[in-house]
């Protein structure tokens, strides 16, 4: 039985999610999944004790450094897809460059190379224009990897939530020390969020040649059921967690000051920068009018039969509580 090459390019808490339903999906050829980031063995190892996904569909991990575009060519050979989740959510703008806009664009190049399909993520928001560097870079890796792969399928996912995720984990563990929960602004910014195992499936649905045809060239808004504002998320975190704290709204100006300084030590729980508090200044929701060669998730699903949305509210009590 023929097998297809799926390199996901940069291990993590969506990287996993992906690998599994990639792996576990059925079809004909059969998807077998290369973790490859600098260090990819423990997501690997992770990966392999698993003992729903059989083992055959889980290749050696390949170790690659997206600033090195010869580690790429190596781990890309014999890919038919590329899953690139290339970003970082600290660091400098330099960082923000090198990584998100030319790393991009050397995943791309080595998949050119490879002869495999691109799926290249994003952020809802990515501008090119932006004077946020994390939306800056984001949007002009967009534009780098279309001028490579005209036909790479774009995702743009607003926050992602589920077990490991950064978000909710981290406020939830905050709710233990603080006397209350800061929003800034009012909390008033807004948010769709998405379940990171739809993104999981969309992905490993992408892996179909037909549907990869068919969205090749497009973007994928992919937003969950709900819009919820800074506030209305925090509200959930203490009502899952059961925790009773206040949620104090903080001026935006307080906000850029504490960024100033903790931006300039080590990452830590309670590590903020000032791009972060700019971001929430925009809401992060697909738009009412979507630009041409734009699509929301909830219509790539409705379009290609795939699960029906989960909805923050349903999920995450099952690894908040």
């Amino acid at each position: 039985m023929p097998i297809k090459k799926v390199v996901i390019c940069g291990a993590g808490f969506v990287g996993r999610h992906i690998a599994r339903a990639v792996a576990a999906s059925s079809g004909e050829p059969s998807l077998a999944v290369q973790i490859s980031s600098r260090n990819p063995s423990r997501i690997w190892t992770i990966l392999h004790s698993d003992c729903d996904l059989p083992k055959d569909r889980l290749l050696p991990p390949a170790p690659v450094d997206i600033t090195r575009p010869h580690t790429l060519n190596d781990a890309f050979k014999g890919a038919s897809v590329v899953i690139s989740l290339v970003g970082i959510m600290h660091g400098s703008p330099a960082d923000f460059q090198t990584i998100q806009w030319k790393g991009a664009e050397n995943v791309a190049l080595a998949a050119r190379q490879a002869g495999a399909r691109l799926v290249h993520f994003s952020a809802i928001g990515a501008d090119p224009e932006s004077h946020i560097p994390y939306m800056r870079t984001k949007g002009l890796g967009e534009l780098s990897v279309l001028s490579v792969l005209p036909k790479a399928t774009i995702i743009r996912p607003s926050l992602i939530f589920g077990p490991e995720d950064a978000f909710f984990n981290r406020f939830a563990r905050l709710s233990r020390i603080l006397p209350f929960l800061p929003v800034f602004g009012g909390g008033t910014s807004l948010f769709q969020p998405v379940y990171v195992d739809d993104i999981a499936q969309l992905v490993a649905k992408l892996c179909d040649e037909k549907v990869a045809e068919a969205l090749g060239g497009k973007t994928i808004e992919a937003g969950g059921p709900e819009v919820l504002s800074y506030r209305d998320l925090m509200r959930l975190i203490l009502e899952t967690t059961r925790r009773r704290r206040p949620i104090l709204s903080l001026p935006f100006a307080i906000g850029m000051l504490q960024g100033a300084v903790l931006e300039r030590l080590p990452a830590n729980l309670l590590t903020v920068t000032r791009a972060q508090v700019e971001q929430l200044k925009s809401d992060n929701i697909i738009q009412a009018k979507l630009p041409e060669g734009h699509l929301s998730l909830e219509n790539v699903v409705s379009a290609y039969g795939l699960p029906q949305l989960r909805t923050l509210r349903n999920v995450l009590p099952t690894y908040l509580a």
